[in-house]
């Protein structure tokens, strides 16, 4: 069986092999949503594999975390969706005898080297544009199935032969994706269409050209315009009168019917539909009107080009749900991993549609309520400028696990540029360990002094020249810290106190990189 991406097969093979020797593995992750479906996708394989594994989260993959990990008993480690950046770290305890690390990332790798590493930077292929974490463990779980001795049901029915080669994860691999924001441009690129064709032809994902907007799943419609901000259009964009108003005019029926009992059991008035029960042709006269609304109002053609893009729906998901379309998947994983449960994401992402879904949405609830207020927050304070820079600083006032989705979307708003990349600063918490882990031990002074800092640009930064990853490393190290992600989005952890150094060093290379 040949492997989805023909570069990465030979080394793909070469880390499942030696995770079918192992006794047991040790499976260790990232806790956002391209972790969390890095994990579920790992964990599937393992399980069909035959191969007895246990599963830990870990927020960031720091020197305390790695050691830990070495001092259990698990001769054979996992890793997906960090460990590139850490081989420097992992490579002391692998020298040492204490476990052989098996490495599936896609995140810039450390300058040291182990033979068991998939990473699609290694092979010349982009990994913060081309290739998620989870993608790296599709290709691995791909790979497991065909040195593993499962064998297909020969009845040769499609949804049988998907599972035993492990094609049907391609629906996580593809939310996974979505979730590190490899969609910006409005569809998959590179290796992962690979992977959607994979999905595809295992009848797992549905691609199809759509509005581009977050929520046709489950938001009714006046919400799913009000709250699309991505891509202002007057009178529509913020204005709840204003979209009322729009979908009124349209020759339409968009209400449900009204059930006319009066015994509180229906809405007599007719709730909104959403976008997911509308028609073909419903779906092409309100996409319509609003390009026609758009270009009215004076939206330039390259944002009403942004109003369209590739909706990833995954096919065996119930229509109206979040986990129906990839993009509120993601957001619903992200909300269980920020508030330190990453077991109920992973739980959903393994299938669990009762008290673990049921929790998700409540944390996501939660989630944007705190983005929300994150966002109100910042745009009301408002954002430092430096000659190549903006930042902020959170303080306690917003999560470390968030401030950097808060730094992206804030973005655009008023007086926060989105020509310049952005910096937030958050103090780091003592509760926020990842879900799964054994407890962790009471944070030393010089812990309890860190500060995360994250960054966001946009991809026609990138393509400028931005590379943040670079930035946050150089800069973070440079006042005694460390860090560093994906072009477009990155981290780092500094010592308190050396915040003003640390954008100083940033804004020159940020200055370095766009000259």
């Amino acid at each position: 069986m040949a492997g989805p991406i023909p570069e990465l097969e030979d080394r793909a093979l070469e880390c499942a092999r030696k995770l079918c020797e192992a006794e047991r593995v040790l499976l260790a992750s990232h806790i956002d949503a391209d972790g969390l479906t890095s994990a579920a996708i790992a964990s599937q394989a393992l399980e069909r594999a035959g191969i007895p594994f246990e599963t830990v989260f870990e927020k960031q993959l720091d020197a305390a975390a790695i050691e830990a990990i070495a001092a259990t008993e698990y001769d054979t480690v996992l890793f997906t969706d960090f460990g590139s950046g850490q081989l420097d770290e992992i490579s002391v305890h692998e020298a040492d005898g204490a476990f052989t690390p098996v490495i599936a990332d896609h995140h810039q790798p450390a300058d040291a080297e182990t033979p068991y590493h998939l990473n699609p930077l290694l092979f010349g292929i982009n990994g913060a544009s081309e290739l998620s974490g989870a993608g790296a463990s599709y290709v691995l779980a791909r790979a497991l199935a065909e040195v593993s001795d499962e064998t297909v049901i020969s009845d040769g029915g499609s949804e049988t032969a998907a599972r035993a080669d492990n094609r049907d994860l391609a629906a996580l691999a593809i939310v996974g994706a979505v979730g590190d924001m490899q969609d910006s441009d409005g569809e998959l690129h590179g290796a992962n269409e690979q992977i959607v064709a994979e999905g595809v032809d295992a009848g797992v994902v549905e691609p199809s050209t759509d509005l581009a907007l977050y929520g046709k799943q489950t938001r009714p419609l006046p919400k799913l315009l009000e709250y699309a901000t991505d891509v202002r259009i007057p009178g529509i964009s913020g204005s709840e009168r204003g979209v009322l108003s729009f979908l009124d005019e349209l020759p339409l029926e968009l209400r449900r019917p009204a059930d006319g009992g009066g015994d509180g059991n229906g809405d007599d008035t007719g709730e909104w539909r959403r976008w997911a029960e509308l028609t073909a042709d419903e779906k092409q006269t309100v996409a319509s009107a609003l390009v026609k609304r758009a270009v009215s109002r004076g939206v330039p053609a390259g944002k009403i080009d942004r109003l369209v893009g590739t909706a990833y729906v995954l096919s065996d998901e119930p229509v109206g749900t979040e986990l129906r379309d990839a993009s509120e998947f993601s957001t619903l994983l992200n909300a269980t991993a920020r508030y330190e449960r990453a077991d109920v994401g992973l739980a959903v992402c393994l299938g669990d549609r009762g008290a673990a879904l049921e929790q998700a949405r409540t944390l996501l609830r939660n989630h944007r309520r705190n983005l929300s207020n994150g966002i109100d927050l910042v745009t009301e304070e408002g954002v430092t400028h430096t000659d190549n820079l903006q930042w902020f600083h959170a303080e306690d006032r917003i999560r470390e696990t968030i401030v950097g989705i808060v730094a992206g979307m804030a973005m655009g708003n008023e007086g926060i540029s989105r020509s310049k990349p952005i910096i937030a600063f958050a103090n780091k918490s003592d509760d926020d360990a990842g879900a799964g882990a054994e407890p962790e031990p009471e944070p030393t002074d010089d812990q309890k002094q860190e500060v995360k800092v994250s960054a966001r640009g946009t991809h026609s930064l990138v393509r400028n020249g931005l590379d943040l990853s670079t930035v946050m490393g150089q800069a973070s190290r440079a006042v005694g810290g460390d860090g560093g992600g994906h072009d477009v989005a990155a981290g780092a952890t500094v010592p308190k106190g050396n915040e003003a150094d640390f954008i100083e060093h940033a804004d020159e290379l940020v200055g370095e990189q766009l000259s």
